[in-house]
């Protein structure tokens, strides 16, 4: 299995028989930087790939089912738009799975009971989602991870059990942060990249050419597009016969603890 813990030892050994090789057989620098180099490279698609387990297991879909039940989630809320996202999801009779950041809990606390009031799950998204989270320290992302976990217990009365890293992305830190928080990382199979880009056609194309049984699909509750994208999806997903279930009973795991 390909991961951080594996890689590295590869490479120190790798790197240290070149060293002693060096001593008997004179061998080119750039050798050494070239090893360097790809084990950079291998350690940066790890890090960036959450469905690769590289530094902790996520779970990103239920590969065993069978039926057409997928899961959906959403990032970067409570926001104002998390509102229309409600009324579609009751529009349709679907759940779904609100990774939340503790600032936006913070502005917003008032949604992100409405959210729990209508039966959906919520997990833990960081407090800040700061552009430099994957460079923190274990500690500080303990610190943000506990944090943002107070604030949403204010409403749930239970442990949260499901964290989402900032834009996917898996570190050595965060991974002995998780050691200490006990948190089990929900991932998905199915990128909206709605968070990237307005073209609802291509944001929505790009989701039902890869729909499949026991898929989960991430998208925003931050933006008009992605409300928009959301009803064309879930309308979609009626016409195709697919049924949308929580991330809890399409994995097999619990939300929460109490």
């Amino acid at each position: 299995m390909i991961t951080h813990k594996n890689i590295s030892i590869f490479f120190i050994l790798l790197l240290l028989l070149l060293f002693l090789l060096n001593l008997y057989i004179a061998i080119n620098f750039w050798w050494f930087v070239g090893i360097v180099f790809i084990w950079l490279g291998i350690n940066a698609i790890g890090s960036s790939l959450i469905s690769s387990d590289y530094h902790v297991k996520a779970f990103c879909n239920n590969p065993s089912e069978t039926e057409k039940k997928i899961a959906l989630t959403f990032d970067d809320g409570p926001t104002i738009f998390t509102l229309e996202v409600l009324e579609l999801l009751k529009k349709y009779n679907a759940k779904a799975t609100f990774f939340c950041i503790g600032k936006n809990i913070e502005a917003h606390p008032e949604i992100l009971k409405k959210v729990i009031e209508e039966g959906h799950l919520v997990g833990n998204h960081s407090y800040s989602h700061s552009d430099f989270f994957d460079f923190y320290t274990a500690k500080k992302i303990t610190e943000e991870i506990q944090k943002t976990d107070l604030l949403l217990e204010k409403y749930t009365s239970k442990k949260i059990n499901f964290f989402r890293p900032p834009y996917g992305v898996t570190t050595p830190s965060i991974r002995r942060a998780l050691k200490v928080t006990g948190h089990k990382v929900i991932g998905w199979n199915i990128r909206s990249l709605d968070g990237g880009t307005k073209n609802q056609d291509l944001i929505f194309n790009r989701i039902i050419k890869r729909i499949s049984p026991g898929g989960i699909v991430l998208l925003h509750d931050t933006a008009p597009h992605s409300v928009l994208v959301l009803e064309q999806f879930l309308q979609f997903l009626q016409q195709n016969n697919y049924k949308v279930i929580s991330t809890e009973e399409l994995l097999n795991l619990k939300a929460y603890e109490i």
